[in-house]
């Protein structure tokens, strides 16, 4: 479904050449409702997380926001 809703938006929106961080947000907003460790995951790479106190602020905000 995820997969089926970014092709979706990505598809309304642009005809060619997408850009990376369109992508890259569908995709953490759609994780974090998903599965929140795999969310994590992701953001750690794709934001480039570079130390510990990193994945403490992200899970920190998931925590918030319930």
């Amino acid at each position: 479904d995820l997969v089926d809703h970014i092709v979706a938006a990505v598809t309304a929106k642009y005809e060619s050449d997408v850009p990376g961080e369109f992508i890259g947000k569908l995709v953490m907003d759609g994780l974090r409702g998903i599965d929140e460790v795999a969310y994590v995951r992701f953001a750690s790479v794709y934001r480039r997380f570079e130390e510990a106190t990193d994945f403490v602020q992200e899970v920190e905000k998931l925590e918030a926001h319930k």
